[in-house]
């Protein structure tokens, strides 16, 4: 069995109230970045699903359907404490509905998160305000994990976990 990059530390701080931006490119090697609306580890902590408000990150959609590579950031506004996931497995689907509740948590943290810095709760939900079909899910295993905090480590491979 493989053996997850994240451990149980860094699987809890991904799916907290993170700000989480995701990134892929296109043929041409232009890059293209989107907002998430939150996330979720798989229990075995192999796979990782964000997810995307379509309408707002249209380029980055059709850069993953074609290039099935993402990098997604995750960065707690407060600490500055940041995560980097790599991946070129990326796959769209339809959200399942259990995900929209981890989606609504996930906006619930975020407000909190961001409020801590003077941020109203209502600027938070408007970043990620949309229709309920407008979200889709992207899942990945990811290949490589970096310890991106700003600092000595920042670029380091995570260690794997055990």
């Amino acid at each position: 069995m493989d053996r997850p990059l994240l451990d149980e530390d860094n699987a809890a701080f991904v799916q907290g109230g993170v700000s989480i931006v995701a990134a892929s490119r296109g043929d041409d090697l232009v890059p293209s970045i989107g907002r998430a609306s939150g996330c979720r580890v798989s229990a075995d902590r192999l796979e990782v699903t964000i997810f995307v408000i379509q309408s707002h990150s249209v380029e980055l959609i059709d850069d993953i359907r074609t290039s099935r590579r993402v990098a997604v950031v995750f960065s707690q506004p407060s600490t500055h404490r940041t995560l980097q996931l790599k991946a070129d497995d990326a796959q769209l689907r339809s959200l399942r509905d259990d995900e929209r509740v981890i989606v609504a948590r996930y906006v619930d943290a975020f407000a909190r998160e961001i409020g801590r810095l003077g941020h109203t709760d209502g600027q938070a939900r408007a970043v990620f305000e949309c229709r309920d079909d407008d979200l889709v899910a992207v899942q990945f295993t990811p290949d490589a994990a970096f310890e991106q905090t700003p600092g000595p480590r920042a670029g380091s491979p995570l260690a794997v976990a055990r």
